[in-house]
């Protein structure tokens, strides 16, 4: 059965699209830490990070610089927190949380984004990475 994420990769559920590639996707977190946080995900699912090739490990790294570049530059904050716990959806993720104090990167710590909100947030974060 796919992933939640593989449904979101797929189009079968409408996400805050942030960038893509011929292996990669990242996203907005619809229930973030912060304003902001990104989830990168691969296209392949696989449940745990470390069972990844190591060259999908070491390219997902790169993805997901380039995205918490763009992100630390598009979202006011102090920097860009880095997280891959992976117990809620069985399909690799890594967190990007732009944080500015500690609690951000808790995950007991939420926001509440209005669909405008996430959507401006995503635009601006795009327009960073198309720049």
């Amino acid at each position: 059965m796919s992933s939640i994420f593989t449904k979101i990769i797929k189009g079968e559920i409408p996400s805050y699209k942030i960038a893509e590639d011929d292996h990669f996707y990242a996203f907005l977190d619809i229930n973030p830490n912060a304003k902001g946080h990104t989830l990168c995900v691969p296209k392949k699912e696989e449940d745990k990070i470390f069972d990844l090739e190591e060259s999908t490990y070491a390219a997902l790294m790169l993805f997901s610089r380039k995205v918490a570049i763009a992100l630390e530059k598009a979202i006011p904050c102090k920097r860009v927190g880095v997280a891959v716990v992976g117990l809620e959806v069985p399909h690799v993720h890594v967190h990007l949380i732009p944080l500015n104090d500690m609690k951000e990167m808790t995950f007991n710590h939420k926001v509440s984004l209005s669909r405008d909100e996430f959507e401006a947030t995503a635009a601006k974060i795009r327009a960073v990475l198309q720049s």
